[in-house]
């Protein structure tokens, strides 16, 4: 997959298969349009190029009551977009200017212009350019206008699969990642680097990896401990996630994100990890001193090396 990250990078083609969005989450319901832009392009005998936009335009226009927290990161996009065998990836970068833009602008001079756009894959509601003119039936009426073959989603085959980025997000800050996976279809990531804590874990025989998420719009699970699966350069471990404040230890309220990697004793500091939630486990819980929350632990160990 080529990554383009300026549509001056981009030369045109002569046969586009496109798709537009934001696909936060890269969810199940989104690998129907995936898969649909993939199949065609290969059908066709064209190239699959998928357009999406940074920063979220939500996050741009805030239109929301309370600002939106991200599934994915930019970089955990790009790496779950990549199992999809999409030839191009082009990265608009989303801000007050481009927001105006109409949709016949946006036609014309990316979809045209730029990409060589041939056939465009559209969710059913999916709407683009300033007030959200865009659409599916804009597209059909003026096909021989702009020569671009729109190829729908039916509501029926993306809702009937009840997802949305929405129930995703709920379901995270609920604790219920059974759930939140199912309809990702994979295995809630969590991507950062490894920086000094207090170290109070090696000393009760836990030590543990405090990692730190440089996105402050990443969507953080409900606080808890978690059956997790670390990659750290590109080798696999189990291990138990702790979120939250750490209330038998410390007075701090500021929530940290610790792992204890299982029959692990590298130096990993600076180093960049990816963590896996596969099982919400508990809530975090203060204990009555050091020796209970040991206990606990061990009791955690054993329920994480159960799962994973």
């Amino acid at each position: 997959m080529k990554i383009y990250r300026d549509i001056k990078e981009f030369k045109p083609l002569s046969k586009a298969v496109v798709t537009i969005g934001a696909f936060d989450g890269v969810h199940i319901g989104h690998k129907k349009i995936l898969n649909r832009l993939t199949e065609l392009s290969s059908l066709v005998n064209g190239e699959s190029v998928l357009i999406t936009f940074w920063p979220h335009p939500r996050l741009v226009l805030k239109k929301d009551a309370e600002p939106i927290a991200l599934l994915n990161t930019l970089e955990e996009k790009i790496h779950l977009l990549d199992t999809f065998h999409i030839d191009h990836l082009l990265i608009l970068n989303f801000n007050e200017e481009f927001s105006k833009l109409t949709a016949d602008a946006f036609i014309e001079n990316i979809l045209i212009k730029s990409i060589g756009t041939r056939y465009l894959v559209l969710g059913y509601d999916h709407r683009f350019g300033h007030d959200r003119e865009g659409s599916i039936d804009y597209l059909n009426a003026n096909k021989e206008r702009f020569n671009i073959e729109p190829v729908e989603i039916p509501k029926q085959e993306i809702e009937s699969l009840a997802i949305s980025s929405t129930l995703i997000r709920q379901a995270l800050l609920h604790g219920d990642s059974k759930l939140a996976n199912q309809n990702l279809g994979y295995s809630y990531l969590l991507r950062g680097f490894v920086i000094e804590g207090n170290k109070l874990g090696r000393t009760i025989g836990f030590p543990t990896a405090n990692i730190f998420i440089e996105d402050q719009d990443k969507l953080i699970p409900k606080n808890g401990v978690y059956a997790v699966y670390v990659y750290i350069e590109g080798e696999r471990y189990k291990g138990m996630l702790n979120i939250g404040v750490r209330p038998t230890v410390t007075n701090d309220l500021r929530r940290t994100i610790e792992v204890h990697i299982f029959d692990f004793s590298q130096d990993i500091y600076g180093k960049t990890v990816r963590l896996e939630l596969l099982t919400y486990m508990r809530p975090e819980v203060k204990f009555n001193g050091i020796d209970a929350l040991i206990e606990q632990l061990k009791q955690d160990e054993i329920d994480a090396r159960a799962i994973l």
